[in-house]
């Protein structure tokens, strides 16, 4: 899947899963400015997976240093769509996360401690989004503007929505993964383990596309990557996420965008 794609199904899937109205299942639920600041964070998230990969959007988000960072985890998780294309990946993503979590700065102004470790990472993972969503204007200072700039935002005046910090990055990363698994590539998720299929299994041309001679799993659905079927798919996705947000940004005024939109559609002629 490409990374925009990643990212959009990353925001669409935080609005999916906490949004309490009637688009959203409530299944961690947040508030309004929750949900518009984890829909970025969980789109950068969604690109997290790739960066095993020299040309992803993390190798070009710092000169030099974001290649060398890509290139050392790639040879360490053994190259692109390995350990980090994994459910190991997706464990040491949650781990991580925690740990990061709990990286705390008591300064003598704030009347709680700040978050810096979940402030910096939403940052990073902010910016990848912006960056890879076209919010940036394809230009990676103004895209490391916004980052920083919601990312403080939370930590200093919502210092509570950090406490869906993990669980943000970890369905980010998750759905990255499962993106993944839906084109013809397949995933190894069961790395460092690759079991590989029997001769007979190979033979069959269908199961040979779930299950390929690599070891990898699959369910194409989506076809190759960036095929027809997944840019047809991300109309749908990228409408929901839009309204999502949307609906929340409203809300957070105490407007009610379902109401709005049912009474626009009683005031039109029939």
């Amino acid at each position: 899947m490409m990374g925009a794609h990643h990212a959009m199904t990353g925001a669409a899937a935080w609005v999916a899963v906490t949004a309490t109205a009637g688009h959203g299942l409530g299944l961690f639920p947040v508030t309004p400015v929750g949900t518009i600041a984890g829909a970025l964070l969980c789109a950068g998230a969604a690109l997290l997976a790739d960066a095993d990969h020299n040309s992803a959007t993390i190798s070009q988000s710092v000169p030099v240093l974001g290649r060398l960072v890509t290139t050392g985890i790639s040879r360490a998780s053994g190259g692109h769509r390995h350990g980090l294309h994994s459910l190991l990946g997706l464990a040491s993503a949650w781990l991580l996360a925690t740990v990061i979590g709990l990286v705390l700065w008591e300064p003598v102004w704030a009347t709680e401690p700040v978050r810096v470790g979940p402030a910096l990472m939403s940052a990073a993972a902010i910016a990848f989004a912006a960056k890879v969503l076209g919010l940036s204007n394809k230009k990676w200072g103004v895209a490391w503007l916004i980052g920083f700039a919601v990312a403080a935002f939370i930590a200093v005046f919502a210092p509570e929505q950090q406490s869906w910090f993990v669980v943000c990055v970890t369905l980010g990363y998750g759905v990255h993964l499962l993106g993944d698994l839906l084109t013809t590539g397949g995933l190894p998720l069961f790395w460092p383990w690759i079991p590989k299929p029997p001769r007979w299994w190979r033979k069959v041309p269908v199961l040979d596309n779930l299950w390929s001679s690599g070891g990898y799993l699959a369910v194409p659905l989506l076809g190759n990557a960036g095929s027809l079927r997944e840019w047809l798919l991300l109309i749908p996705v990228t409408v929901y996420a839009g309204y999502g947000i949307l609906f929340a940004l409203l809300e957070t005024w105490d407007v009610d965008l379902a109401s709005v939109l049912v009474d626009i559609a009683a005031a039109l002629p029939l």
